[in-house]
């Protein structure tokens, strides 16, 4: 067994036929003491490990997050809540006309249909408004709130974006607009001017989950709204009934990669259960496009099918593809939307690579050497480019910002890792920036031609101040060593007790060492996987490498394996098998 908490690269620094090196991070073993009062809880002693390695070291705050932990859940303890709620039920009541201004993307489409959906239920006059990606970009834009105002507009609630528009919630006042601001991305130095500003991250905001996404926001505002209506008798939209817009708050919440844990954990898995049972045409009519088995949706499901599909509408065409979807009333216009979205993310795909090629041929040297990646060019799309900067921060483990360069002004997308937060980067750059915001690990922004030279430079040196003196090297957490015999369907079940599994609750990944390859195969298109069958002499079990597959000429014939365990089904058939996360050559 390898020692606690060790830390190593790949050992003798073998990379098998290109696959970057990660550090292979052991976990400590836990206390005997704790294993051993888990298992008086009937908790498989693998898991009392996973469990201790994520911080969870006390019998009660295990059960706390098996049992998914109940925090208090009360919307009015969010600063802003009383004065939205007051602002929107004065709408409501003198027929105000009220606009919901939402984001492009998976959280900000399933934002602007919860709350456009709860405040017609309540009687407002409400419309939904999204940004066009490319004429509007990110964030609330003035001209739009001008064109709302002239449109009769009096009311407009942000959601998922608007906590750094100082200028643009200003602008509305002088439009004679009353502005929420809703959001959960970082705050800057000042809050909008706005007449309630709801951010759990905002200072003195007391609410306990700070780390809801934009769509989590939305709903505890539906909640708050509810809630105030019953209290005052007002009956015209019926009982609170979270489970009609669970389904939106877990599609959100899953898509816009926010942690897993507490009160997001406890929503996204009330939301799989009515995503198992969809009640709306648009997504049945998507799980028939993307093939989803209702009954099997998962996380993954959300993050690698569903919320795609829903993003690639605000990439390529405009997001209201999306809202239209998920608000569709009928059958026949849910199944005409999902092939329309299912082939924009075929396209999506397409040019996500081949802007990669591109933005790779833009560097000026080897990405290995640099401390952050820039790349910049008028062919890129503007809706690609923050996917290209996620596969580029994937594959040389680096900072990486794409820009789309327009004829005077410019969208630029950023991906970052730990080591750096990308927000916190831009912060120094403000001076050079028209609209910026984010998170630690991504973030867009919009800036005149004229300075991005300088933002390149100065994002640069930023960088290599912060981690000059690092070896960027990804970091593999393994949650415990195994042996074959451990690795078994029993152990799979007791894994099911955490899920949902996602952000900063990830499926466990395991390390056996010293197994010899039995077999060797490629599968898939062009042979891009791996299919291995693995042995310790005493057991043998099947193993999947996605995108290994060009390894298969270089690939030792005994391998240390971390992995995920899982149980794959084909054919109506079940079996045991390793999804392999990373292997090195065994010494």
């Amino acid at each position: 067994m390898l020692g606690l908490e060790q830390l190593f690269l790949s050992l003798l620094g073998v990379d098998l036929n290109g696959h970057r090196p990660k550090r292979w991070r052991i976990a400590p073993d836990a206390p005997n003491s704790f294993v051993s009062q888990l298992a008086q809880q009937s908790i498989h002693p693998v898991l009392a490990q996973v469990l201790h390695r994520r911080g969870f070291t006390t019998v009660e705050a295990v059960q706390d997050f098996l049992k998914l932990y109940e925090a208090d859940d009360n919307p009015f303890r969010m600063k802003g809540m009383v004065e939205a709620v007051y602002r929107l039920r004065m709408a409501i009541r003198h027929k105000e006309p009220v606009a919901v201004y939402g984001d492009f993307d998976a959280d900000g489409v399933t934002s602007t249909t919860l709350l456009t959906e709860a405040l017609t239920r309540l009687g407002a006059d409400v419309r939904p408004y999204i940004p066009d990606r490319v004429d509007e970009g990110y964030g609330l834009n003035s001209p739009a709130l001008k064109t709302l105002a002239e449109d009769g507009i009096q009311v407009v609630v942000s959601v998922d974006c608007g906590i750094r528009s100082l200028q643009e919630v200003a602008d509305a006042r002088s439009y004679g607009i009353d502005m929420i601001i809703t959001d959960h991305h970082s705050v800057g130095q000042e809050v909008p001017p706005a007449v309630a500003v709801i951010n759990p991250k905002q200072p003195g905001c007391p609410y306990p989950e700070k780390m809801l996404a934009g769509v989590g926001v939305t709903y505890k505002i539906v909640q708050a709204l509810f809630m105030e209506a019953q209290r005052r008798g007002y009956t015209r939209g019926g009982e609170w009934r979270p489970e009609d817009w669970l389904d939106l708050v877990a599609i959100g919440t899953v898509a816009d990669i926010v942690p897993l844990r507490g009160e997001n954990r406890v929503l996204v898995s009330q939301g799989l259960k009515a995503l198992n049972k969809p009640h709306r045409p648009g997504l049945r009519a998507l799980y028939g496009e993307a093939r989803i088995r209702p009954g099997q949706v998962t996380t993954t499901t959300i993050g690698f099918m569903i919320g795609p599909r829903i993003n690639a509408a605000g990439r390529l065409r405009t997001a209201m593809l999306a809202y239209n979807l998920l608000t569709a009333s009928d059958t026949k216009q849910g199944a005409r939307l999902a092939e329309q979205l299912n082939n924009i993310n075929r396209e999506r795909q397409e040019k996500t690579f081949e802007m990669q090629e591109w933005a790779e041929a833009l560097f000026p040297g080897e990405p290995d050497d640099e401390p952050l990646l820039f790349a910049a060019d008028p062919r890129f799309e503007q809706g690609i480019v923050g996917l290209v900067a996620s596969r580029l921060t994937d594959q040389y483990y680096r900072p990486s910002v794409v820009v789309q360069v327009g004829q005077g002004e410019s969208h630029g997308s950023c991906r970052s890792i730990p080591e750096f937060h990308i927000t916190e980067a831009l912060d120094q750059c403000g001076d050079l920036l028209e609209r910026y915001g984010g998170h630690a690990a991504a973030a867009g922004f919009t800036v005149q031609n004229s300075n991005i030279e300088e933002l390149s430079e100065r994002l640069w040196n930023i960088a290599a101040e912060e981690l000059g003196d690092q070896e960027l090297i990804p970091t593999l957490d393994i949650d415990a060593e195994l042996t074959l015999k451990q690795a078994s369907r029993e152990l799979v079940e007791a894994l099911d007790l955490l899920e949902p599994t996602g952000e900063a609750n990830p499926l466990p990944i395991f390390l056996t060492c010293g197994l010899d390859v039995a077999e060797r195969n490629v599968i898939g298109a062009e042979g891009r996987h791996l299919k291995l069958r693995l042995s310790d002499g005493d057991s043998t079990i099947e193993a999947i490498a996605y995108r290994w597959g060009d390894a298969i000429g270089d690939l030792p014939d005994r391998l240390d394996v971390a992995y995920h365990l899982e149980i794959n089904e084909w054919n109506g058939q079940q079996r045991l098998q390793l999804n392999i996360q990373d292997m090195k050559p065994s010494t």
